[in-house]
């Protein structure tokens, strides 16, 4: 009889500790190179391997527009919606495109002088464009202008930008994170880690920062002080981000990763509150899968989009 018990309440102990999704859907079952969810996840921008980019209505589940990102075989490697809703950017190693989402118009594409490396849009439609050598573009098209960042020495590996399009957030292997101004291209915070920046997220309103390295370093920080809120407390040896965004009134982050999680941090303390993996599809070669983008449906929920071509929906916790 104790045997018994002791396996039933391991049973019970794990299954705890891995919920379900509220809900899966599967959005796409061909191969993809990055996605997007809109601010309240009700639209995906999907970089398919080959059907080019297609924006989804997570609401009907019926697909908006086709786009197609330059040339042939030019993919885009990174995506990005507007918190607005207003605008959807995609990247290429050599361009970057600006889509109009009310009616599925080309706003622009531009070549770019180094390899693209990650892109942001905001509601105004201005682009941040992080590069392989270092630099970073900062392009308005409404006003023309065109502002090439230089305060990187290496490879930029991701960027933010805050809601109206002023501030920001650049992180590079040269173990930098930059906070700048997007429209003069003047330094405000230069945060050094001790190992290449990885993953960088602003809040909309550009109040917040989140940096996290290539090991398992991860900080959210005032940017009005410069000053460190908190550090997530991160138990093992090594965990990257592959996406993160503050929500809840900017009182969580939920962050993604390429090993299938996704997991909702405190803010203020920086403690874990709920984790959670994504399923693993029937194909028998995709074996794990990257949390592409997350965001809040409503209060209550978060939703995931990942690699292996799932939406799924999880309850927002207690906190």
């Amino acid at each position: 009889m104790k045997k018994i018990f002791t396996l039933v309440f391991c049973t019970l102990l794990i299954t705890a500790c891995q919920p379900k999704a509220l809900q899966t859907h599967q959005l796409i079952t061909e191969p993809s190179y990055d996605a997007s969810l809109s601010e309240q996840g009700d639209l995906a921008l999907v970089s398919t391997a080959n059907s080019g980019l297609q924006l989804w209505d997570l609401k009907t589940n019926q697909q908006r527009f086709t786009w197609i990102h330059g040339e042939a075989n030019n993919s885009a490697v990174d995506t990005s919606i507007s918190p607005n809703q207003a605008f959807a950017a995609s990247l290429s190693r050599s361009s970057v495109a600006l889509w109009r989402i009310s009616d599925g118009s080309s706003q622009g594409w531009w070549s770019l002088p180094s390899s693209g490396q990650s892109v942001a849009v905001a509601n105004n439609g201005a682009l941040l464009i992080g590069l392989n050598d270092g630099s970073v573009m900062s392009l308005r098209p409404n006003g023309g202008s065109l502002i090439k960042f230089l305060g990187h020495t290496e490879k930029v590996n991701s960027v933010s930008l805050s809601a109206d399009g002023r501030l920001a957030l650049t992180g590079s292997n040269d173990q930098h994170a930059i906070l700048w101004n997007a429209t003069t291209g003047q330094p405000i915070h230069d945060w050094h880690l001790d190992n290449r920046i990885i993953s960088v997220a602003l809040n909309k309103a550009g109040t917040l920062s989140f940096i996290g390295d290539s090991t398992k370093i991860a900080k959210i920080i005032d940017n009005k002080s410069g000053e460190s809120i908190s550090k997530l407390k991160i138990l093992r040896r090594k965990m990257n981000f592959s996406t993160a965004r503050f929500s809840n009134q900017d009182t969580l982050l939920i962050t993604g990763t390429p090993a299938r999680e996704v997991i909702v941090w405190n803010v203020q303390t920086g403690r874990k509150i709920a984790n959670w993996q994504v399923q693993r599809t029937k194909r028998a070669q995709i074996k794990g899968a990257v949390v592409y983008s997350v965001a809040n449906s409503d209060p209550n929920q978060i939703i995931s989009i990942s690699s292996n071509g799932l939406v799924e929906t999880w309850p927002v916790p207690v906190h």
